[in-house]
């Protein structure tokens, strides 16, 4: 394992950019950007588009490792190139930017209050395939709808079992089971799953650990525990629909928490915008989510 690419995620002062957006968001991300389903024919064609998108975001004069740790990929990203290397190769080696992929295939239907991940077939392949681009970790993300203390369980179950067989890949993995926000009784979501996960990783090895990413909490610094739990790297925020302003607002004000934003990351950025009103609106995006995180 890469012991530069495990301190910059486990010490570095920035924020994880999430561009990870796989078959059923990236028609709504390239709307927002300003491609529309008729500018474009078909599956193939849609993630040409996309691809496209990400590499003007990723060669941008504005995204590099002084304020981005690490940026989550899509599984196709991976293994695509951008200016002739592969793209996980290009961040690290051009960026020093930390390349981690998405692993998931997707949720399946909801049960219990969550969505469980889809089953990963081909998930040790995948893995080997991540190492031999030099990737450091993988992330996963499932979904919590309301309440239920048996979907939570499960949820946890799910994540864990799935994170164990990464950490014995060789990489580290990021536990993401995102509660909805507009779950009823949010806070009380929150508190069963900061349980589940608490009770989860004190079963781990002394030499295992997990990075997790989780939705802003209702109450100001809700994950601390975990944050300074000794078998956790990092804990990172995702925005959850939040807009880029509210979710920065949200997160200054959870210390030791930072930013993994998606959406809010690429909020304002069009395709119709020259390349200097491109960099210009990345980087203010880039500076606000920065700022956010290091508090």
């Amino acid at each position: 394992m890469n012991e530069e690419q495990r301190d910059r995620m486990g010490s570095g002062q920035g924020f994880v950019a999430a561009l990870d957006q796989s078959g059923g968001s990236t028609p709504k991300a390239l709307r927002l950007y300003g491609v529309e389903e008729s500018d474009y024919s078909g599956e193939e064609e849609m993630f040409d588009r996309i691809h496209e998108m990400r590499t003007r975001i990723i060669t941008s004069p504005s995204f590099s490792g002084e304020r981005i740790l690490a940026a989550i990929l899509f599984e196709q990203t991976m293994d695509r190139a951008i200016e002739g290397l592969g793209s996980a190769e290009y961040l690290w080696q051009k960026k020093h930017v930390v390349p981690i992929p998405k692993v998931d295939k997707g949720l399946a239907e909801e049960d219990d209050g969550v969505q469980l991940m889809k089953p990963i077939p081909d998930l040790d392949g995948l893995l080997a395939r991540a190492r031999d681009h030099g990737v450091f970790g993988t992330k996963m993300r499932s979904v919590i709808k309301r309440g239920d203390p048996r979907g939570v369980d499960a949820i946890a179950e799910q994540q864990f079992d799935l994170g164990r067989r990464i950490l014995a890949g060789g990489l580290v993995p990021i536990i993401e089971p995102e509660v909805d926000i507009h779950a009823p009784d949010k806070a009380g979501v929150e508190e069963l799953l900061r349980d589940a996960l608490r009770t989860r990783l004190d079963a781990l090895g002394d030499d295992e650990q997990v990075m997790l990413k989780l939705t802003l909490p209702d109450e100001d610094d809700f994950y601390v525990p975990l944050i300074e739990h000794p078998r956790v790297l990092r804990v990172v925020a995702l925005s959850g629909g939040y807009s880029r302003e509210e979710a920065d607002e949200k997160l200054t004000r959870n210390h030791g928490l930072i930013a993994s934003f998606s959406r809010a990351l690429t909020e304002g950025l069009t395709v119709q915008m020259s390349d200097e009103e491109f960099d210009r609106a990345l980087d203010a995006s880039i500076h606000s989510i920065y700022d956010a995180s290091i508090t």
